[in-house]
């Protein structure tokens, strides 16, 4: 089977291009982005499904030289997906220039938080709620251990922490 290279090429360059851009903070930017995915998965579709053929209804008994339909069935899914996520990502761009003015994608308050704790290593409420006061029921999963075997307990004791 004969692949064309220029396609597999522009697919590539779509989709490279397509990733670059999605990862920016600008919900404009990851729009175009998504775009540009969408339109590479069409194309991946198409040169995967092999070279044009006839249509793929059998007339007479006579199957050689028909296309496979499934690629194409593949294409439009694709394309209603990528209709769909880029009328969401469009709404959350709209809304976001809106309210602030801009369509930059903001820091969460609680994603500064926990970056701020990991950089000084602090261990999270969270984690420590999951030893437990019951015997055999602690954060190490071994069933018939007493809390105070718990080795996320222990580790909380030779630091100084409760």
């Amino acid at each position: 089977m004969e692949v064309n290279l220029t396609l597999v090429m522009i697919t590539a360059g779509l989709m490279g291009c397509g990733v670059y851009l999605l990862l920016e903070r600008s919900l404009s930017r990851v729009l175009v982005g998504l775009v540009m995915i969408g339109n590479a998965v069409s194309l991946a579709f198409l040169v995967a499904g092999g070279p044009a053929g006839r249509a793929p209804i059998v007339e007479d008994g006579v199957t050689t030289g028909i296309s496979d339909p499934l690629p194409q069935a593949m294409v439009l899914t694709a394309i209603v997906i990528t209709l769909a996520t880029t009328a969401f990502v469009l709404a959350m761009a709209y809304r976001s220039w809106q309210l602030n003015g801009h369509d930059d994608v903001q820091d969460d308050v609680e994603d500064a938080t926990v970056r701020r704790l990991a950089l000084r290593d602090a261990t999270s409420d969270a984690y420590q709620a999951t030893t437990s006061d019951y015997p055999g029921d602690d954060s190490s999963g071994d069933a018939g251990q007493a809390p105070e075997d718990d080795p996320v307990v222990a580790l909380h004791d030779e630091r100084g922490t409760t």
